[in-house]
């Protein structure tokens, strides 16, 4: 069963842009993988222009077979899986939103929302909560463990 998220990303702007994750949103694997690999701008928007994306990981990559299993010692067992990018499907670009406020009102609701805000910190929601940083959320394991 996967566990759904959605990635967003505050532009300078104030347009918020939004994609889909289908598969281990939950802190532990994609927030975990953002907070460690997607600090820098220029990556994360990289991230969004993918459009909507099957299994992030810890690299952005290259079009490669969608359905195809690398053994963890291949380069390309670290790329991000992506629906237009990698299986050829239409319509799964990034949702844009005019800002914050909307974004937060209209956005496509999953267990786990993560946004990239201006200040360069990445923020989640875990089913439709308030927004913390990821560094507060992850003490928030530490501490229940």
């Amino acid at each position: 069963m996967a566990t759904r998220s959605t990635i967003a990303m505050e532009q300078p702007d104030g347009r918020v842009m939004c994609v889909y994750a289908h598969w281990d949103g939950y802190l532990e694997n994609n927030g975990r993988i953002l907070q460690e690999n997607y600090q820098d701008r220029a990556k994360v928007l990289a991230l969004m222009l993918l459009g909507s994306i099957s299994s992030l990981r810890e690299e952005i990559g290259q079009a490669h077979d969608f359905d195809a299993r690398y053994e963890d010692s291949d380069p390309r067992a670290a790329w991000t899986v992506a629906y237009g990018r990698d299986r050829g499907e239409k319509d799964t670009d990034a949702n844009v939103f005019k800002d914050f406020a909307e974004y937060v009102d209209n956005h496509q609701y999953e267990e786990y929302e993560y946004i990239y805000r201006l200040d360069g910190l990445w923020y989640v929601s875990q089913y439709s909560g308030e927004y913390t940083t990821l560094t507060e959320a992850f003490a928030t394991i530490t501490e229940e463990a």
